[in-house]
């Protein structure tokens, strides 16, 4: 699957949209992203892994994914689905109530028909005008988000749940808290009482990733957010996010995000991880800590 929007964002779009559908069409593993993604379902059933929770979607149904969370999207063998996106960037929101309104809101809807209709019109007419190219096509895009977003904050109710806890969802929740400790193979696997052979095939299926290359995300992504924020060395930060020396740190940098710790801080903004990336420059192997 190409994420033809993530290269418009890529390309320095703030609002960015893109319709796909497809059979047997699922996300290699987890990414994420320095902007908001929304995320609707015109047809068929998906399931999102947000974080250490799965959700099950359908039909005019969608989920608002904000910056820096780690998801990816399946479905179910030979289930077609049709998805429409959008991308923006925190800034595009005009009105800072909505923003944070958004930021604190529900991230899985299920609106009723009437306003998901609404919420699906506005987004087929963001995609058409990115299409369209015309004049004044980027504020257009712009001002009908915020229109839609303002729908989006006005929907209530209780927050959807997730799909029923498992072992494994128990497990990333740990390693989302614990992320920076000295995290092994053998004593994950004690901690759950389960064999380190079942540990690392459930992972993989779970979440199409191994344990390492999984730990390795999180740690990169909270190394990011520390660029931003404070003006601590790329040294101290390699350490605060978990990898026992800088120089491991800049090779698992490089190897995720194309360029070196220092290079990315001197854009002035994060990279972002690709939608699709491949594990053969890391450790094969979960029981390596780093």
């Amino acid at each position: 699957m190409i994420d033809s929007a993530g290269f418009l964002m890529a390309g320095g779009q703030a609002v960015a949209s893109e319709r796909i559908q497809g059979v047997d069409d699922n996300m290699e593993r987890s990414h994420y992203h320095e902007y908001y993604e929304l995320y609707y379902l015109e047809y068929g059933n998906r399931y999102h892994m947000i974080n250490e929770h799965i959700y099950s979607i359908q039909s005019g149904e969608f989920i608002l994914f904000p910056p820096y969370v780690m998801h990816h999207s399946y479905g179910d063998s030979g289930v077609a689905f049709k998805r429409l996106l959008v991308y923006f960037t925190p800034d595009t929101i005009l009105v800072p109530e909505i923003k944070s309104a958004l930021e604190n809101a529900p991230g899985v809807y299920r609106p009723e028909k009437k306003d998901s209709l609404i919420i699906h019109q506005l987004l087929k007419e963001i995609l058409k005008e990115q299409e369209n190219g015309e004049c004044y096509s980027k504020e257009t895009m712009q001002m009908l988000l915020n229109q839609l977003l303002i729908k989006l904050a006005r929907q209530s109710g209780e927050p959807i749940k997730p799909e029923q806890s498992s072992r494994i969802s128990q497990i990333l929740h740990y390693l989302h808290l614990n992320y920076n400790d000295n995290i092994t193979l053998n004593d994950l696997a004690a901690r759950f009482y389960i064999s380190p052979y079942y540990l690392c095939r459930e992972f993989k299926r779970y979440t199409n990733s191994t344990i390492i290359h999984y730990v390795n995300n999180l740690r990169i992504i909270q190394a990011q957010r520390l660029f931003q924020e404070t003006d601590k060395t790329i040294t101290d930060i390699s350490r605060e996010v978990g990898f026992s020396n800088v120089t491991h740190f800049n090779r698992i940098f490089k190897s995720l995000l194309g360029m070196s710790p220092s290079q990315s801080r001197k854009q002035g903004r994060p990279n972002l991880l690709p939608t699709r990336y491949s594990e053969s420059t890391h450790p094969s192997s979960p029981e390596q800590n780093q």
